[in-house]
């Protein structure tokens, strides 16, 4: 299963216009028919409400086409903002990129 993960790496502030292209990036794998998404937040700085809303418009992307979506490398700003609008609820998260694969790999 994680042979078909394709990952997705923003950098710097995930803001309305980085949003936007990670809302593309994501819809690009999807159209490929990927059904398992990570985002890698590792190199993201800073998110703002826009940058929230991307992921959430990401997820829902990956769902409707039944596949599956993950994030992990979450600093702690993000997380802060996760926990302030309860979107851990929602996200499935892993601490970095090789706890993810673990897991998906014993899933697999």
């Amino acid at each position: 299963m994680s042979s078909d993960a394709k990952v997705v790496q923003p950098t710097g502030i995930l803001d309305g216009i980085r949003g936007n292209q990670l809302r593309r990036e994501v819809s690009d794998i999807v159209v490929t028919g990927a059904n398992t998404v990570l985002i890698d937040l590792q190199n993201v700085t800073f998110m703002d409400s826009s940058g929230l809303s991307a992921l959430v418009s990401a997820l829902k992307t990956v769902r409707t086409s039944g596949g599956k979506l993950y994030l992990c490398s979450l600093n702690d700003q993000v997380k802060m903002v996760f926990d302030l609008t309860r979107m851990d609820r929602v996200f499935e998260t892993f601490a970095n990129h090789e706890e993810f694969k673990q897991a998906i790999s014993s899933k697999g």
